[in-house]
């Protein structure tokens, strides 16, 4: 799966987060040091204005600051060119120009849109602070004024709609190619494998799904990621509106630990109730590509597909059907009621800092917003659970494919009969 598309991918996808953590740690280190002498903003009329940071750190919103923003956008563009580069020429693979340049093309837009996010989240507290003044103070704005913020928004949303549908474009076509790649490094062995029971269909059908969730899952596991990083140090700042906190009192940064350990929180909890749903996705395969499998033979065989036979490979595929069915039944509870619940999480823990007056509506919007990317950031897993159960599934056909491949001994579930 990973090798016929990634160069050597277990020290490609290592790499890669190692030289990521490091580029980020340097970033918010060295950062501004860095930016003194080599930001290139000033040749385009971007100076790099490092002000910026120091009203983040006394709790304000800092202003726009496109040098910032320049500087930014230049040190991600070295950080993957230097990585791009390495591999490239450290490991040439058939594939590299997809696997190698388009991922990295494809994390460098889902930052960018990020920073569009960003700029939703600041024009809310404006937005939200010229209604309070205009509902607070009848005429105290001018219509010039409310449209002209209707239409800043406009505008970044033009840009984020454009950017998502030609990022969405290029994902399929990149997705498309793992999926050309995995399936010609099968088919190249299919003498080798096509005993194996459902052959046909984890070369057509389990690729397919592989290659189609892995675009939406792993496009926003990259958005989350990408999203923690920037809406962390917001919320940070954002926190010291904030001065404690119900039941509990004063807490310091009380915002960010209160989102990291609902979502852990609710991670653990629908892990343990989603615990056998990997393994029953599994076995739901194994019994469908069984009974699909019988049919075919029917089709070519008159002694094949006999009542009794297509009888009892059906009952199986009810038999885990109908536990699959049960298990999502108390998953599904635990999870809608987490989801529901987390929705009034931010307001309690704004509850003494509202009744006290001390923050504008805009500011509360800001937190509120900021709040729930960072949580839905951290809750990656809650809110992809079933689809990874899927994709689990999926990996296990394949994997088992390869071992075929590689003739060596296929795991106990591959074995069985009865689900």
């Amino acid at each position: 799966m990973f090798e016929s598309f990634f160069p050597r991918p277990k020290a490609f996808i290592l790499s890669f987060i190692v030289w990521a953590l490091l580029c980020v740690v340097v970033y918010y280190t060295l950062g501004d040091t860095l930016a003194g002498f080599l930001s290139l903003g000033g040749l385009f009329g971007y100076d790099w204005l490092p002000a910026a940071a120091d009203a983040l750190a006394e709790g304000a919103t800092p202003p726009a600051n496109p040098g910032e923003t320049f500087w930014l956008a230049q040190y991600l563009l070295f950080c993957y060119g230097a990585f791009v580069l390495f591999w490239m020429r450290f490991a040439p693979h058939p594939w590299g120009r997809w696997s190698v340049l388009g991922s990295a093309v494809i994390i460098f837009v889902t930052w960018f849109q990020v920073q569009l996010d960003v700029m939703i989240n600041e024009w809310f507290g404006s937005f939200y602070n010229l209604i309070q003044e205009a509902l607070g103070a009848p005429a105290s704005i001018s219509a010039g004024d409310y449209y002209g913020q209707l239409l800043t928004f406009g505008k970044i949303a033009l840009v984020a709609i454009t950017v998502a549908v030609f990022t969405r474009f290029f994902v399929s076509h990149w997705v498309f190619r793992w999926r050309t790649a995995i399936n010609n490094y099968y088919m190249q062995r299919w003498q080798h494998v096509r005993h194996i029971e459902g052959a046909s269909q984890r070369v057509q059908e389990d690729t397919m799904r592989f290659a189609g969730i892995m675009e939406g899952l792993g496009v926003s596991l990259i958005d989350s990621v990408m999203t923690l990083i920037a809406f962390l140090p917001i919320l940070w700042g954002l926190s010291s509106h904030v001065k404690e906190l119900p039941l509990i009192g004063e807490v310091s940064q009380a915002l960010v630990f209160v989102a990291i350990l609902w979502s852990v929180f609710g991670t653990a909890l629908l892990a343990m109730a989603g615990i056998r749903l990997p393994g029953l996705e599994f076995k739901n395969q194994r019994v469908e590509a069984a009974y699909r499998k019988e049919l075919v033979y029917g089709e070519d065989y008159a002694d094949r597909a006999q009542p009794p036979t297509v009888k009892d490979l059906y009952n199986d595929v009810r038999i885990n059907y109908f536990r699959l069915y049960k298990n999502y039944l108390y998953f599904n509870i635990v999870r809608y009621a987490y989801l529901q619940v987390g929705v009034l999480v931010p307001y309690i823990a704004l509850a003494p800092t509202i009744i006290a007056g001390t923050i504008t509506l805009g500011v509360m919007q800001q937190i509120i917003r900021a709040f729930g990317r960072v949580e839905d950031s951290f809750q990656y897993l809650v809110n992809s659970w079933t689809t990874i159960v899927e994709l689990m599934s999926i990996y296990k056909r394949l994997k088992a494919f390869e071992l075929a491949i590689e003739e060596r001994p296929l795991p106990p579930i591959e074995e069985a009969v009865k689900p």
